[in-house]
């Protein structure tokens, strides 16, 4: 039975780091994903890294986040640094089957982890 399990998740002062990490079991994936959804906005694209390390980043987060992943562990990694109080949000896994189509969107990935809260404070 496919399974994501999300870990690091919290609550930091502005400027600190964080590390999420989101392991999946039963099968490989084209590609896998962060989103964060914050409260009373839709959920947005974060980061994606498929399974030749080609990374993509929303504007919001270039060279704040780093997407990594280990293909042995079937994990995603995302390492936030600089935090913000705008970064707050609930995270969230999702990976991809398919390798067509935009990574950037929600609709194309086919499962998701429960998510996790970051809370940034000022």
């Amino acid at each position: 039975q496919l399974q994501l399990t999300e870990s690091g998740g919290g609550m930091v002062q502005a400027g600190g780091s964080l590390r999420l990490s989101c392991a999946a079991s039963g099968r490989t994936f084209s590609t896998m994903g962060w989103f964060r959804q914050a409260p009373g906005k839709e959920r947005e694209f974060v980061a994606a890294i498929r399974r030749n390390a080609i990374t993509y980043y929303a504007d919001s987060v270039k060279g704040q986040f780093t997407i990594s992943r280990d293909n042995v562990k079937n994990t995603v990694y995302l390492q936030m640094n600089s935090l913000k109080p705008e970064d707050t949000a609930v995270y969230y896994c999702a990976v991809r089957i398919s390798s067509s189509g935009s990574d950037y969107l929600v609709r194309n990935y086919d499962y998701w982890g429960q998510g996790t809260q970051v809370t940034v404070s000022s």
